[in-house]
């Protein structure tokens, strides 16, 4: 038989018009291979039809999607060369087989087929997929056949990549947008067991991972142990401690860099051997926490299916690594803070703080670089009207409070008048609440704040003042468990005649107990369980070095409102 020729091209132009504009509809790639191959289908004709993509990965032909073939035939894969369908992937050229009887390359599928047909999809020069048509007569398809049908696996190439490529930016902007979130999330943990959990549970959310494990390194003993899983509830209780040349994650650590392991089963890992194969993982990354150029750990993130790291998967993970490894630091320090607290009691409590904070200031300064660095490389630029511009707007800012709190620790003996500058109180105290907004919701709190309309102007610096009002404010919100109401009010009054700033806060909290309200503002004096007592102290400290102060204008199991004033600047 003769091939023969569609007497119809408007169904060729049709099939190649409705499979250019599938990326502008919200459709899958696996959707999009439905509708091209049943477009090619209406053009030429077929008792059977697939089409075979390659696997990355393993550099397999996988069956995505077919037309009268049994379903189990999903199943099938091919390697490349084998078959007509592998020998099309191998070298890049269609086949037009006239009678299969014939092609030893031919792997049998159906009795019924007589002739087949095959063209390769090829993106940007390589060899994405292959087409293939079957027919159950002989000589079925010929060149005018395999015209057409180049034509549309190009233009199915062509579709293909576009929605790849969509789905891959979208993919990144996902986790960009996790990364961004999480990275608030961790640095806001200060409790290191939930630190631990959080880090690994957002490992497994930056991609389609199995499972994640986090390692702590303990650099005197030179070991590894496992500190947190995440992508099992079998293994909770699990622990693992190895020495550094035990497994790949040990080169991780020495060499201070990213190792891939591609099949887990079958290399010489000697971690997690039982997790390996009960939980059926095969291709591992793990990446270094590090800060500066100090290793703290490893965290490995695996895979059910053999699988190869890309780049976009490789940065994502070494900015959460870096990200992670800062929290951690953060999260030690704290605790130390408070390990200390008891020294600082029995011992001169001035002094011994002050050398404190100079410990801590300098072991903060290089993280604080490092978080600035990995931000500023984040490149997040948001649209004016997304909310997230002035989140980011914030988050640089307070890091270059914090930058400047350092310094200030560190040269505490020099001048820092030129610190003080022009502000507006009403925008110290907006960007303040501005932070506090999710605490507020989460604990059940309503805001009630005013201010006047002119501006009320001081000479201050601005991450000092808010550093006391964000105190006031969140004593307000600790007094008020079970919720209520803050009320900040800004005004202008007279202070011993002369024209000051009020910042009134006031809550519905529980009050201030009466043995302790006569020194409320003394060092280490607090009415919390796990307080410091240092809070209403550095607040008074900083509205006296203003020239204002801070007071307790009245407190009763209804409420309390503390007043908060600082001299107006009059300019010339």
């Amino acid at each position: 038989m003769k091939e023969m020729k569609p007497v119809n091209r408007l169904k060729l132009f049709e099939a190649l018009y409705n499979i250019s504009k599938l990326p502008g509809t919200p459709c899958t790639p696996e959707e999009a291979l439905e509708v091209i191959l049943d477009q090619i289908l209406t053009v030429l004709p077929a008792i059977s039809a697939s089409i075979n993509l390659i696997n990355p990965d393993s550099r397999m032909l996988e069956l995505e999607v077919l037309r009268g073939m049994p379903e189990h035939s999903r199943q099938f894969q091919l390697s490349l060369g084998e078959g007509v369908t592998g020998w099309v992937a191998l070298h890049g050229r269609p086949m037009v087989v006239p009678d299969v009887t014939q092609e030893p390359h031919y792997v049998p599928v159906s009795r019924q087929v007589k002739s087949e047909i095959a063209a390769p999809m090829i993106r940007r020069g390589v060899v994405i997929g292959v087409i293939n048509l079957n027919s159950d007569e002989i000589s079925a398809y010929g060149e005018y056949t395999l015209e057409q049908l180049m034509g549309l696996s190009d233009e199915a190439a062509r579709v293909i990549g576009l929605i790849w490529q969509m789905d891959q930016l979208q993919s990144k902007a996902r986790a960009l947008q996790t990364l961004v979130s999480t990275s608030r999330e961790l640095v806001g943990r200060l409790d290191m067991d939930s630190l631990l959990s959080q880090i690994t549970s957002e490992a497994l959310g930056l991609g389609h991972f199995r499972l994640a494990a986090l390692f702590l390194y303990d650099p005197s003993g030179q070991r590894l142990s496992v500190e947190a899983i995440a992508g099992t509830r079998n293994i909770d209780s699990y622990s693992e401690t190895l020495s550094l040349e035990e497994s790949a994650i040990g080169t991780a650590i020495r060499r201070k860099k990213q190792v891939e392991v591609a099949d887990l089963p079958r290399s010489e890992e000697h971690h997690f051997v039982e997790v390996v194969q009960r939980e059926g993982l095969v291709s591992m990354l793990a990446t270094p926490l590090m800060s500066e150029d100090e290793v703290i750990g490893v965290l490995n993130i695996y895979t059910s299916e053999r699988h190869r790291f890309s780049d976009d998967e490789r940065n994502l993970m070494a900015a959460l690594c870096g990200i992670s490894a800062l929290a951690i630091l953060n999260a030690r320090l704290y605790d130390r803070v408070f390990h200390t607290e008891d020294t600082l009691r029995r011992n001169d409590k001035l002094t011994t703080l002050g050398l404190l904070s100079a410990e801590i200031a300098h072991e903060i300064r290089n993280p604080l670089t490092v978080i600035k660095l990995l931000f500023g490389s984040l490149n997040l630029d948001f649209p004016s009207e997304d909310m997230r511009c002035r989140d980011v707007e914030i988050i640089a800012e307070k890091l270059d409070q914090l930058e400047g709190i350092v310094t200030r620790v560190l040269s505490f003996s020099k001048n820092n008048e030129g610190l003080h500058s022009n502000w507006d109180l009403h925008r110290i105290v907006d960007d303040t609440l501005y932070l506090v907004r999710l605490k507020l919701r989460q604990s059940g709190i309503k805001l009630d704040y005013s201010s006047p309309v002119r501006p009320v102007r001081v000479e201050v610096s601005k991450g000092q003042l808010q550093q006391a009002v964000l105190n006031i404010v969140m004593n307000a919100v600790n007094a008020m468990p079970d919720g209520g109401e803050l009320d900040v009010n800004i005004a202008i009054e007279k202070i011993d005649e002369m024209d000051c700033g009020i910042i009134r806060v006031r809550d519905t909290g529980t009050g201030i107990p009466d043995e302790i309200r006569a020194k409320i503002f003394d060092s280490f004096l607090t009415g919390k369980a796990n307080g410091t007592g240092l809070g209403l102290n550095i607040s008074k400290r900083i509205l006296k070095s203003h020239g204002g102060d801070i007071e307790v204008e009245e407190s009763s199991p209804k409420g309390t409102t503390v007043k908060l004033w600082l001299p107006l600047l009059h300019e010339a």
